[in-house]
């Protein structure tokens, strides 16, 4: 990548220059010549490199970052993306087991855990009447200590007594969830939506406020159908990739 050797493209053959030039730096970025939160060379370089003006070199970077590929700093320049995980959204779906099948280590920091008043949509994904007891959780999911999510999960505080005090001990959900004998439970549905974080949600993320997040809205219930958590998680756009495939069998 950091070579200026000039580099060969294909001009008129109907693939554009710039989609050529983001073809090749890909290349190179994936064959692990570059070290992950690594500097990348500059438009400049890089337009001297394959020949082309600093639009065109612009162009590809772009796209590379769309990808979440590379970031662009303002006034820093474009690093190599240093970390992007493919989360899966199962039929039991876990932060932790998402997180240590990829070899990252998982950690959360439970923020506040408290007993609220549930609103209606909150009243309507757990099966509850309008202002009964729920129990809050606000969380951040980290990933090798970098943050790759942030959000809350709701619990139908009659079913289970004293779990914000099990939520904070464990920092865990399937750990606090098991503890009241629910060994197994499923993901009845998932919604996903992408949009701009709100500060308190870039701040937490430490990401740029102009980034796009992607949000999900899940239900999780036990093997009756009961639902015993709704969360609403928060995920770092350029470190997460949602993936949604058949379960093995289905």
């Amino acid at each position: 990548m950091t070579t200026l050797a000039p580099v060969p493209l294909e001009r008129g053959g109907g693939v554009a220059i710039w989609r050529q030039i983001a073809h090749r730096l890909e290349g190179d970025l994936r064959a692990g010549g570059v070290e992950p939160g690594a500097r990348l060379p500059t438009e400049a370089e890089l337009a001297v490199r394959f020949a082309v003006n600093r639009h065109t070199v612009r162009r590809a970077i772009a796209d590379l970052a769309g990808r979440g590929l590379i970031r662009v700093e303002q006034g820093r320049g474009t690093f190599l993306q240093d970390l992007v995980i493919d989360y899966p959204l199962r039929r039991r779906t876990s932060f932790s087991a998402n997180l240590l099948a990829q070899d990252r280590a998982p950690t959360h920091d439970v923020l506040e855990t408290i007993e609220i008043a549930a609103d209606a949509e909150t009243a309507r994904a757990l099966g509850l009447r309008h202002g009964a007891a729920v129990v809050q959780s606000t969380s951040i999911g980290f990933a090798d200590g970098v943050p790759v999510s942030c959000g809350r999960s709701f619990f139908p505080g009659a079913r289970f007594p004293g779990i914000a005090e099990e939520l904070r001990a464990a920092a865990s959900i399937s750990r606090a969830l098991a503890s009241y004998g629910l060994a197994d439970y499923r993901r009845q549905s998932t919604r996903i939506l992408a949009r701009l974080p709100s500060m308190e949600e870039a701040l937490r993320l430490k990401q740029p406020a102009s980034e796009p997040v992607l949000v999900t809205e899940a239900i999780d219930v036990d093997l009756e159908d009961r639902p015993i958590r709704y969360g609403v998680t928060c995920f770092a756009g350029a470190r997460v990739q949602l993936t949604v495939a058949p379960e093995p069998g289905s």
